[in-house]
């Protein structure tokens, strides 16, 4: 597995830092944010793709930035899970490139800032008070030559596939913050329908830019807390006033069992559930009751074979630790708090449930690969990330979501679940456990 996170891009030394409650919210510097409502983010910074992928980095130079996060994250994983070099060549002699997928849910690549909106400024009549849609279209055109345009999403996609190797099934799913949850998910669904052998899964993204800002403070889902940015992100706090605008990737290599112990791979971690469903609700808003969330963490469950209302063998509950989708807004904590309630039942209180977001920001539709990575270091270590900014607690959420600083799980984690939510009403809940041989 690999990722790249405001918190850097090392899988380790992030663990180490989410532990410890870092926080990455900074200042924007990306572009002139000072007259924004929301003029914090949490930035990737210091990030050359030249890192991860060597002389090759020189073919990609001209994607966009969420692409080159989903490429370096994937080179860290497709060179941990010993399937290749980090220049895409294979070195695992039995890997059939027809049987080598990728499945992301990636961005909507560049937005062209500069061109878009002077365009739009000039093509703009005064007297009629309308825009000029053939001078607009003719002068974005003579500003963005076609060689350096790409049609997104598909690029992430395409790029991470050429760059690996990679020619069996390639899919890219936009599903807004529950996206690489459900890249992830589907990925393991091709894998069991036999129609790969190995996926490389997950998601990227870059939304800190004028228009995914703007977008997001005319929603007035974002916090405004331009005072203290390090404490704004607060899930499941009484005083929480919205998200921080992260960006990133996180991307997962996975293989059929078969496949991974004919070759000797060193298995991290079982992908047991996957569930998913809409709220067929409203596009903005969640079930009130959290009942879609509550589904989808179901049939995840349902899928591994766990009952959540029973605890496991050895008295525990039956899930240690659950990812929150955990965005800091005043609905979507209280509303996936109902819906853990619902499906665990009396367990419920016995289990950790902490946001990273808290730390790192929302990743947008890369948030759910990146908080699953998080699930699996939480089995492998035994440690669960805190909630930070969780000083003051809110009646309505009233769960243990490890506030403010990592702590050892008691007995271990041998199953965690990851939630992944999003604008329109998807949901997408991934179970993971402790592979036994």
């Amino acid at each position: 597995m690999g990722w790249v996170t405001p918190l850097g891009a090392d899988v380790s030394s992030v663990w180490s830092k989410l532990l410890s409650g870092a926080s990455a919210m900074v200042p924007i510097t990306l572009f002139e944010a000072d007259t924004f409502a929301t003029n914090f983010a949490a930035e990737v910074r210091s990030f050359e793709l030249s890192d991860f992928i060597d002389s090759e980095a020189a073919r990609h130079e001209k994607a966009s930035r969420g692409t080159k996060f989903a490429l370096a994250a994937a080179a860290q994983a497709w060179v941990q899970s010993g399937l290749g070099t980090k220049t895409g060549e294979a070195t695992h002699a039995g890997l059939d490139p027809e049987r080598v997928g990728v499945y992301l849910g990636a961005g909507e690549g560049a937005p062209y800032h500069h061109e878009l909106l002077t365009s739009a400024m000039h093509a703009y009549d005064t007297e009629s008070r309308k825009p000029d849609e053939t001078s607009f279209l003719r002068e974005f055109a003579s500003m963005l030559p076609p060689e350096d345009y790409e049609q997104e999403p598909h690029m992430a996609v395409a790029r991470v596939a050429a760059q690996f190797g990679a020619r069996g099934p390639a899919l890219n799913c936009m599903t807004a913050c529950a996206a690489s949850t459900q890249s992830v998910g589907e990925a393991a669904e091709i894998l069991r329908r036999g129609d790969a052998d190995v996926m490389i899964a997950g998601g990227a993204h870059s939304m800190i830019h004028p228009l995914g800002m703007t977008g997001f403070i005319r929603l007035t889902a974002m916090s405004t807390r331009t005072d203290d940015p390090k404490t704004a992100s607060r899930p499941f706090n009484r005083t929480r006033d919205g998200f921080v605008m992260g960006e990133g990737a996180g991307i997962i290599t996975l293989e059929t069992l078969e496949h991974a112990q004919a070759r000797g791979a060193n298995i991290l971690a079982e992908v047991a559930g996957y569930g998913s469903s809409a709220d067929a609700y409203r596009i903005t808003d969640i079930q009130p009751d959290g009942a879609g969330g509550a589904f989808c963490m179901r049939q995840a469950l349902k899928q591994a074979g766990i009952n959540p209302l029973e605890p496991d063998a050895s008295g525990r509950p039956p899930v240690q630790y659950i990812s929150a989708h955990g965005t800091g807004t005043k609905e979507n904590d209280s509303i996936e708090t109902r819906g853990v309630k619902s499906v665990f039942g009396a367990q419920a209180p016995r289990i950790g449930f902490s946001s990273v977001k808290s730390m790192m920001g929302h990743l947008i539709q890369a948030a759910g690969a990146v908080e699953l990575i998080t699930c699996v270091k939480a089995i492998e270590t035994g440690w669960l990330p805190p909630t930070i900014n969780l000083d003051e607690a809110d009646p309505e959420c009233d769960l243990d979501y490890v506030p403010n600083e990592g702590r050892e799980s008691n007995g271990g984690v041998e199953v965690a679940i990851s939630n992944g939510f999003g604008f329109g009403g998807q949901n997408d809940s991934i179970c993971v456990r402790r592979f036994e041989a």
